[in-house]
């Protein structure tokens, strides 16, 4: 599934990376937080919710908005759509092992590990194939 730049809710986290990447968070979590106000399709509540995951303080706030992104991905009947669940799994397994959650935390690295050949064999597809492995190294440790 290709990102329309001309989609406002894209223009708007577009916008909104590039704030952050002027270390300007608040004014990038609000431009997140307007993209998720225009979002009405799944696709476009899917990226508002990730980039919002993105800005949250506390875990339990990003885990809420990483569940609903995923959950909005999840609505997306498009082939495309498998590559984005390996990292989606990875956060969200994340922030159950932050909470110290394990059993959630492994539920969600296996899935996101189920995922993984979905994903493409560049420098980001092996940023998130070491997370997930990672994130099950760690938690094979904490059972030992």
């Amino acid at each position: 599934m290709d990102f329309d730049p001309n989609n406002e809710v894209v223009k708007l986290c577009a916008q909104g990376m590039q704030k952050e990447g002027n270390l300007e968070y608040d004014e990038a979590g609000a431009l997140f937080l307007q993209a998720w106000e225009k979002a009405t399709t799944d696709f476009e509540k899917f990226v508002a919710a990730h980039y919002l995951a993105k800005h949250q303080d506390l875990t339990e706030n990003k885990l809420k908005w990483d569940e609903k992104s995923l959950s909005f991905a999840l609505k997306i009947n498009d082939q495309d759509m498998l590559s984005n669940y390996p990292s989606l799994y990875l956060n969200i397994a994340k922030c159950y092992e932050d909470l110290k959650n394990f059993e959630k935390a492994a539920q969600n690295y296996q899935t996101a590990l189920l995922y993984a050949d979905n994903l493409p064999n560049d420098g980001y597809g092996q940023m998130i194939r070491t997370g997930i492995t990672s994130g099950i190294s760690r938690l094979s440790d904490t059972t030992k």
